[in-house]
């Protein structure tokens, strides 16, 4: 038996005629997969760097922030109105001595306890009402969004046990706010502007801006020389801010051309870092808050919405209470449900569908539980915290649908002070054309 010899290699495997070796052994190597990394991945940074230098990102959403949030303080300053001295004034359990003692030590910042007159509690109390005013028409956002974080440190650093989980949500974005330019539209600035460009006049000339800032400023230099500002950190800030804007107010009046822009840029900058900060707090309390609730055991059964709509503290409509905890089905369901749309809403981030999808989810809940378990407040402060990932479509379409509903409103008034549309001066009709040959037969 004769045994057949060995098969030789296949030439494209040894490199014979026709192989990979043959090919490169006289041309040049093969293209790497990596060759134009290096260039896409520039020119998309480059492309990055632009979008966030050149315009402030998320106009509407940060308008739809500004305005949820100043209303919802609004309100809550408005209802608690009557009850304001022994909330937050010297009426107070908490009073004066042992705020100031527990602020001491926390280092919190609250001006409602530089003097325990009640003159004083009354100026700062009704300066917060007038700050979310301005903020929510968006009169002077720059100004009034600092206000309106000072109102509201004030409000709830004066007395720390009065708040929920919704105030700690408006103490935050408060401070984001004063970092954005939440005031591009929907607001009486933008209306300013656009009023003085169809005019033709400059927008350096803002003689109501100035004397704004310059009473901040004499306003900041008293409470430091006077003592009542005795923090460092909070000094530096408020100074940093009113020099920011004083250098701004040169740069655009005294400086074009490349340091108004590279001031415009940086600007845009801190704009959009600021709403990158505000959108990643978002998830985090959502992250937290589900992944919290996996670990409690009544949250595991499915039973954990049943307990809150039995208490009398919460239980604002028995009856719908009775009927929610008197099925077991939809107890497990709201219970779970509550979790998966938690835990899943920062991955939805990456699907545009999914994320409508748990936003409009994650908006009804806290409706639910505003009217359910009595908390208005806080189900506001979450919807205008969510508000930020609401996309521009929708708040395109609804600002269109509020403007028209708010003209339909005013117009009886606009045209009782002599403000409204006026129909246009008569004109004379155009000569009619000579009639065609054959027209009249015709």
């Amino acid at each position: 038996m004769t045994v057949p010899p060995p098969r030789s290699a296949p030439a494209a495997e040894s490199g014979g005629p026709g192989g990979p070796g043959a090919r490169n052994a006289g041309g040049p190597p093969p293209p790497s997969p990596f060759a134009d990394l290096g260039r896409k991945f520039d020119g998309a940074l480059l492309r990055g760097i632009g979008n966030i230098t050149r315009r402030a990102l998320g106009p509407y959403q940060t308008a739809i922030v500004r305005i949820g949030f100043a209303f919802t303080m609004l309100l809550y300053l408005v209802r608690e109105w009557p009850n304001r001295g022994l909330l937050y004034g010297p009426d107070s359990p908490w009073g004066y001595d042992l705020a100031s003692r527990f602020v001491d030590d926390t280092g919190a910042f609250t001006p409602l306890l530089w003097s325990d007159s009640a003159l004083w509690f009354e100026f700062v109390y009704h300066l917060a009402i007038l700050a979310c005013v301005a903020l929510l028409l968006g009169w002077r956002t720059r100004a009034s969004s600092t206000l309106f974080m000072v109102g509201v440190l004030a409000v709830q650093n004066r007395s720390v046990f009065m708040g929920d989980g919704g105030d700690n949500v408006i103490h935050l974005m408060a401070m984001y706010l004063v970092l954005t330019r939440c005031g591009q539209v929907w607001s009486l600035d933008a209306r300013r502007r656009a009023r003085r460009a169809a005019a033709g006049v400059p927008a350096t000339h803002d003689p109501v801006g100035v004397a704004i800032w310059a009473v901040l400023g004499v306003a900041l230099l008293l409470s430091v020389v006077t003592g009542s500002m005795d923090s460092l950190v909070w000094t530096l800030f408020f100074a940093g801010m009113w020099a920011v804007h004083a250098f701004w107010w040169l740069v655009t009046r005294y400086a074009p051309g490349e340091p108004r822009i590279v001031s415009r840029m940086i600007g845009n900058l801190v704009h959009n870092a600021a709403l990158l900060v505000i959108m990643f707090e978002v998830c985090v309390i959502y992250a937290t808050a589900g992944w919290y609730k996996i670990q409690g055991s009544r949250w595991q059964d499915g039973t954990a919405v049943f307990y809150p709509l039995k208490l009398d503290y919460f239980n604002a409509w028995p009856e719908l209470s009775d009927l929610i905890t008197g099925s077991g089905l939809l107890v497990l369901a709201l219970t779970y449900g509550t979790v998966i749309v938690q835990v899943a809403f920062p991955f939805a981030l990456l699907n545009r569908r999914a994320k409508n999808v748990l936003l409009f989810l994650m908006m009804g809940e806290h409706l639910g539980i505003a009217v359910m378990l009595g908390l208005p407040f806080f189900s506001l402060a979450m919807i205008a915290m969510d508000a930020v990932f609401l996309p521009t479509v929708f708040l395109l379409w609804a600002g269109d649908r509020t403007g028209r509903i708010a003209r339909r409103v005013t117009a009886p008034v606009a045209r009782l002070v002599g403000r409204g549309e006026r129909p246009a001066p008569p004109t004379e009709a155009p000569a009619p054309a000579p009639a065609p040959a054959g027209a009249e037969r015709a």
